[in-house]
């Protein structure tokens, strides 16, 4: 087999197993205890919608190519929606040919360092997904960010509403008194109810951009006190108040896991390290992981073990608070 041939089956397996692994985390679903708040905000039936139905299987029977760009639409806006809740400043279309630029890059880098032809499509693939990589990370931080300002969004509106502010006048309070990303997402449900919006359903509309757990607590509770009254500002600062407590759990924790953060960062990282060294050092003793059955078998579980390492050590040090 040539090698042109064999570095585009190493990148289309290699790029089929990484979208493999990104749609089983990314349709895990919510668990249990945000699910029961979306359906006390209102954002889910009480069946939670999970029952086929006679017109679901007439739907489904009957779906031709129209459904198919349908759901790929659906994709986009999913899409769309990352790009939103990462606030990023490049568009998608922008985000796409860098991405291929850096592809591209990844590739001649490769070519430069004279390395083994089927890596080239592998280091491609890495060099391509620093972008996605990036927009990840910024959207995580911005999620971290707006949690670490809730409580004191919380306290600044409950000390507005006890001085005689209604509720919209506290969300506003919050747009002019603190900073981004929070007053981004208050404001959003400022304008919108300013539009004739019940306030509380531009709350659960601003959910979606901001898909936090103690702002569904805020958003259940506004709800929930639409509907049966009762002192607003006091649920605020309990909310506050079970929030900051949350947060020193999780800088205990967070302190307790460290060691085993590291060793697992140390023990991703070293077999990649050892592959470079020993092929600068003696480029054919690694070249017998390509050019045989054997070695090719072995890189293939060296993967999955990687992968399924990665996943043990993540589920050992991801304690939820």
């Amino acid at each position: 087999m040539s090698p042109l041939i064999l570095s585009l089956i190493v990148f289309v397996g290699v790029s089929a197993f990484v979208g493999a692994i990104a749609s089983f985390f990314v349709g895990t679903g919510s668990k249990r205890a945000e699910d029961r708040l979306d359906v006390l905000a209102g954002l889910k039936t009480s069946e939670e919608q999970t029952r086929i139905t006679k017109d679901d299987l007439v739907k489904l029977s009957s779906q031709t190519i129209g459904g198919m760009l349908g759901n790929l639409q659906e994709r986009f806006k999913g899409i769309g929606l990352f790009f939103e809740q990462a606030d990023s400043p490049i568009s998608l279309q922008t985000f796409l040919l860098v991405s291929i630029g850096a592809g591209f890059v990844g590739v001649v880098l490769g070519l430069v360092g004279n390395s083994p032809t089927p890596l080239l499509p592998l280091f491609g693939l890495v060099t391509a997904m620093f972008p996605l990589m990036w927009l990840s990370f910024r959207r995580k931080s911005r999620f971290k960010k707006f949690a670490k300002q809730l409580p004191d969004a919380m306290e600044l509106m409950g000390r507005a509403l006890r001085s005689g502010h209604s509720l919209a006048s506290g969300l506003h309070l919050v747009c002019d008194e603190m900073p981004a990303p929070i007053s981004q997402v208050f404001r959003a449900a400022y304008e919108t109810q300013n539009l004739g919006v019940p306030v509380e359903q531009a709350l659960k509309d601003s959910l979606k951009k901001m898909p936090n757990l103690d702002y569904k607590f805020f958003v259940t509770a506004v709800a929930i006190q639409r509907q049966t009254g009762g002192d607003l500002a006091e649920i605020l600062d309990k909310i506050s108040e079970v929030i900051r407590e949350r947060f020193k759990i999780l800088g205990t924790v967070q302190a307790l896991t460290g060691e085993g953060r590291l060793s697992g960062a140390v023990l991703m990282a070293m077999p990649i390290a050892i592959f470079f060294a020993v092929y600068y050092l003696n480029p054919g003793y690694v070249m017998v992981l390509f050019t045989t059955d054997l070695g090719k078998k072995m890189i293939a579980v060296g993967i999955v073990m990687q992968i399924l390492g990665a996943v043990a050590i993540k589920k050992i040090i991801d304690i939820k608070v």
